[in-house]
């Protein structure tokens, strides 16, 4: 079974929906003992980093999502959490990846909305995807480029599109609408 971490984020229903259409069986759960136990963990969202890290913290979920050890993935908000603190109201996140989530530079267009390609990626969660697949993002807070950087993108700076750490992925753009290249990656997830 392939586990969905309830967290008070949105965005569910369309990962739920994606997730049926490949035909795979999955659950929304806060419950420490299903997230352990199931054969994947996918953490997403769209929300206010606060609010789900309070979540979090009052179920203890912080502790359990940090010491899985099968596949876990991380989207949007779910990626910007799993790293060490955002500056989205002064929030200290989950520290898997050791990175700062920053507010765009008010220089542009902010949130960054819509389609976007890669500069570069790589990794199993792209097998089969080029740089030039183009993926959907909706986001106003971005993780720099860094060692755990798996793919890169180019809106007002470059940021980190995809990161990878052991078992724990995240990716800034959502999958679950992201058509034929989403699909892709999700597949690749599950096939981890």
């Amino acid at each position: 079974m392939i586990a969905i971490v309830k967290y008070n984020a949105g965005n569910i229903r369309s990962l739920k929906n994606a997730l049926d259409r490949i035909g795979v069986e999955s659950k929304l759960t806060d419950d420490p003992d299903e997230l352990a136990a199931a054969e994947k963990v996918i953490f997403p969202g769209v929300g206010e980093a606060k609010s789900a890290m309070n979540y979090l913290r009052e179920r203890k979920l912080d502790e359990v999502l940090i010491s899985l050890k099968q596949p876990f993935l991380g989207i949007c908000l779910g990626m910007q959490l799993m790293c060490s603190y955002s500056e989205e109201r002064g929030t200290d996140c989950l520290g898997i990846f050791d990175e700062k989530v920053k507010k765009f530079p008010p220089k542009g267009l902010v949130p960054h909305m819509g389609w976007n390609d890669f500069i570069s990626v790589k990794g199993p969660l792209f097998k089969g995807i080029e740089s030039s697949e183009n993926m959907y993002f909706v986001h106003s807070y971005y993780v720099e480029v860094g060692e755990d950087t798996v793919g890169e993108t180019q809106y007002l700076v470059p940021f980190t599109s995809a990161m990878n750490k052991d078992n724990f992925y995240g990716v800034q753009f959502h999958p679950e609408k992201s058509a034929s290249g989403g699909r892709k990656l999700i597949e690749n997830f599950l096939n981890l």
